[in-house]
């Protein structure tokens, strides 16, 4: 008979999934921009990343059975959903973030991915899917004017334009897989279709940056040793270990405890860049994230939402996860 975990255990994984997947924003900033060196090509790390990850957790996961017992079979169907959403979340999420990390900090990107809930209610909403009241409205609108406050004005605090642009342009596209996510015809096996998402995200990653000359333009020197190093935090410590923590807690705690990381990890990561690597922690910076995940825990209280690509790739049918 089995009794269910303790508080100790739920709170150790939720704040696993806090740290793990709230730092993969400063890892990224460190692989693709070190203080010295030209660092990693993004796209080329987003797959390496991706293939690595998913591959090992299909290797894993594969051969087990599907809780209920019943037939759940890897077909062309269930592969070619996995391959849009692996597209949509890995190469058009993450492989863009990783691009856009070149030219803004990582607690930005972090402040400006945490909007993904936001940007979901208007899609579900475009698509006949939910209704926007007045409190989805009071949300929509307090987020984008977070998202604002980070690239108007002048001087020193201002956030590039065209890296802020490839943000929102990943964003919009990680909800959009999220919410095609919903309804795909994927594997019941929540780990398994993680490992085929990934999967099928990496390749797509390294095919961009085959086509974006990456593979030509790669120097040896490009491999410093934080860079390398980031890259294995990301692959095990976000990928694997923070999304087993976070497919756990699905299964064990509450989903109102489990979706407080959409407005936690943003904090995490702005505190972590700040601290680490000296990122522009300004007022504009702090009235921004607070908008911003005021405006998160506005859409989360409506109905459990998809949250930021950083990390976890499957989504679980009302969320999905960084």
């Amino acid at each position: 008979m089995s009794t269910a975990p303790s508080r100790a255990k739920i709170w150790l994984a939720l704040w696993a999934v806090y740290l793990l997947w709230g730092s993969t924003y400063l890892a990224i900033r460190v692989a693709v921009h070190p203080s010295h060196g030209h660092g990693l090509p993004p796209l080329m790390i987003a797959g390496a990343r991706f293939t690595l990850a998913g591959g090992l957790m299909l290797v894993c996961t594969w051969h087990r059975p599907a809780p209920d017992g019943k037939p759940d079979p890897l077909g062309a169907r269930q592969w070619y959903a996995a391959a849009i959403i692996g597209l949509a979340l890995a190469f058009g999420g993450n492989g863009l973030v990783s691009i856009a990390e070149k030219r803004i900090p990582s607690g930005t990107a972090a402040v400006i991915l945490a909007t993904i809930p936001i940007l979901v209610a208007l899609i579900a909403a475009a698509l006949g899917r939910e209704r926007l009241g007045a409190t989805h409205l009071v949300g929509l609108v307090l987020g984008f004017a977070g998202v604002a406050a980070l690239v108007v004005g002048t001087g020193s605090g201002r956030i590039s334009v065209a890296g802020t642009l490839i943000v929102v342009l990943a964003a919009l596209s990680w909800a959009s897989g999220s919410v095609y996510s919903t309804t795909a015809p994927t594997v019941r096996r929540p780990l398994v279709a993680t490992g085929m998402q990934m999967l099928c995200g990496g390749i797509g990653c390294f095919i961009g940056a085959a086509a974006s000359g990456e593979f030509a333009g790669l120097h040896s020197d490009e491999f410093t040793l934080h860079a390398l190093l980031a890259f294995t935090f990301l692959v095990v410590a976000g990928s694997l270990v923070a999304y087993t923590a976070y497919v756990w807690l699905l299964r064990n705690a509450e989903l109102s405890l489990v979706t407080t990381y959409a407005f936690v990890n943003p904090v995490v990561a702005v505190i972590l860049g700040a601290t680490i690597l000296s990122e522009p922690f300004t007022i504009r910076s702090v009235i921004a994230t607070v908008a911003v995940v005021i405006a998160v825990i506005v859409i989360l209280r409506r109905k459990p939402a998809m949250t930021a690509p950083d990390e976890a790739i499957v989504p679980a049918p009302d969320e999905v996860a960084v």
